[in-house]
């Protein structure tokens, strides 16, 4: 047990990340959850082993880091009724489209947070969820790649990546369309300084297209040359989901993605998104 906190941390061998055992997240005081704070600042990402978090208790433990840009939302290729989603079924494609290295809500007006994530049903093998330190990866750079892109941005669309998977996403009375009514990409940095610890890190991903100032080739040259360089060990993990893990991860410094799976087998996911500062998450435009 780390002698600054009440449970034990355990570090990945990542640049970030940690597993967090002797806790219940349903449990919580107000100081255990203060160094569960700071230790998720500091690591970027916490996993939480064997937790069986209820949804309750997995929207009440995500709201005490902030508002929430949206309460639970399954993720899925499962129905309701149980039967297993068919490989051209929209929410399919949406979970394909995740499979591609991403920030949540970068194509909306303001950013979001962080998300918990809990595990109810997984695959055998694969799907897998992988995170990446974009902190990290800026501090990789070499001087000459910092100074090209600190004046660059780039705008980010949902409806734009998943096109280039051949999905056609607007509103669907099934997976809702979450973002599909954004008209006007909003327009990031390349570098984004962390609001709560000072850090810069890169901001890119498959959502992120069209650098102003660049032409179009030149713009997805570099924007590949960016995540081809962020997503390398030791800024990778990887985690193998068990039924009952819960974590949570800080948005504004971690890409993410999922990883194939055989897609008629059902994985069952949920997902609690914390809503972004407005004041510190929102696009230039």
């Amino acid at each position: 047990m780390d002698a600054r906190t009440p449970f034990h941390l355990e570090p990945l061998p990542a640049t970030f990340g940690a597993r967090v055992t002797g806790l219940r997240l349903a449990g919580l005081d107000e100081a255990d959850f203060a160094a569960l704070y700071e230790a998720w600042l500091e690591y970027g990402l916490l996993v939480f082993p064997g937790q069986n978090l209820s949804r309750e208790e997995q929207v009440a433990f995500a709201s005490r880091f902030g508002p929430l840009e949206f309460r639970l939302a399954p993720i899925s290729n499962v129905r309701e009724d149980g039967s297993v989603r068919l490989p051209d079924d929209d929410w399919v494609q949406v979970l394909k489209g995740n499979m591609g290295w991403h920030c949540d809500s970068t194509y909306m007006p303001v950013q979001a947070k962080g998300a918990v994530f809990t595990a109810h049903i997984v695959p055998a093998s694969g799907g897998e969820t992988e995170w990446a330190d974009m902190a990290a990866a800026f501090e990789a750079l070499s001087p000459e790649m910092r100074a090209r892109i600190a004046p660059l941005s780039a705008y980010h669309s949902l409806r734009r990546s998943q096109a280039r998977i051949g999905h056609d996403y607007r509103k669907s009375t099934e997976h809702g369309g979450y973002g599909a009514d954004v008209e006007t990409p909003p327009l990031r940095p390349l570098v984004k300084t962390h609001p709560e610890t000072g850090r810069p890190c890169l901001m890119i991903g498959r959502h992120a297209f069209g650098i102003p100032g660049l032409a179009d080739a030149e713009g997805e040259a570099l924007l590949d040359e960016l995540l081809g360089h962020a997503c390398q060990p030791p800024r990778v993990w990887t985690h193998a989901w068990a039924p009952g893990d819960a974590v949570i991860w800080d948005n504004r410094r971690l890409m993410h993605r999922a990883r194939p799976w055989d897609l008629s087998k059902p994985r069952v996911m949920f997902h609690s998104r914390i809503a972004g500062d407005p004041a510190t998450e929102s696009a230039a435009a």
